[in-house]
């Protein structure tokens, strides 16, 4: 994630919040679209990484991964996962101005990690950034949350889950005006027979499909498609995630 501050305590409950997440499920896709588009990525660069599931997954799947993350706690929950994969390199950058030493074959931001970057100006920046580190022909793949998720799923709704280890409390304030979703979660963890309570405020900003892809057009960068939740499907009215396919054209 970036955008906002980074959550050092948040960091280290992060994966027991996503348990539900099918990092497997999006490994599979995002291959399919490499296999769709004929592509046969190398190097891939998992931007907004977090404790690093999804950058996990495609090494151990042969890719060699570099993740880069804001939050240098994320980055030590990725590490201790992967001590045993030597085809993964973690940088700690903000994903809006990362920097490489060369170029890669394919760029991923995942988990609706665009939408955390709150500027319009800082998007453009990203993108041109992405465009700027791909090789000719490498595709670029983000997903956002969707204007129609932000306006009837979180607009001013409470969430809630709740388990042995964790439960919080998710509460959501969505600004029409603003276009910026707030969340406010109040997380609690079970240590030694107690509780510790833990309380975040994260912000996401709600995107226009089309602002987007005239951003991705202005970048250099060519939109091959916008597909649905996990799979090649256009997406409805009604879609809560979708995914953009970019490529930077070939010489």
């Amino acid at each position: 994630m970036a955008g906002n501050i980074p959550y050092s305590d948040f960091a280290y409950v992060y994966d027991k919040l996503m348990y539900d997440v099918d990092y497997k499920k999006w490994a599979d896709f995002i291959e399919s679209i490499f296999k769709k588009y004929k592509q046969n990525p190398s190097l891939v660069l998992d931007l907004a990484c977090g404790t690093g599931s999804f950058t996990i997954e495609m090494a151990k799947r042969g890719y060699d991964m570099i993740g880069i993350d804001i939050s240098v706690d994320m980055l030590n929950c990725a590490k201790e996962k992967s001590s045993h994969y030597e085809n993964i390199l973690y940088l700690n950058q903000d994903m809006v101005n990362f920097e490489l030493y060369g170029t890669v074959d394919a760029i991923v931001l995942l988990m609706d990690s665009l939408n955390y970057i709150l500027y319009k100006k800082d998007v453009k920046k990203l993108f041109k950034n992405v465009h700027n580190y791909l090789n000719p022909g490498g595709l670029f793949i983000f997903d956002i949350n969707t204007p129609y998720k932000f306006k009837n799923i979180f607009k001013n709704n409470v969430f809630y889950d709740v388990s042995d280890e964790i439960t919080y409390i998710w509460q959501n304030s969505f600004d029409s005006k603003r276009n910026i979703c707030e969340f406010d979660l109040t997380i609690f963890t079970k240590e030694n027979g107690m509780y510790k309570r833990m309380d975040e405020i994260h912000l996401e900003r709600c995107y226009e499909i089309n602002d987007l892809k005239k951003m991705v057009n202005e970048s250099g960068l060519r939109l091959l498609n916008i597909y649905d939740d996990l799979k090649f499907a256009k997406a409805p009215s009604n879609a809560q995630r979708v995914f953009f396919v970019c490529e930077r054209e070939k010489l």
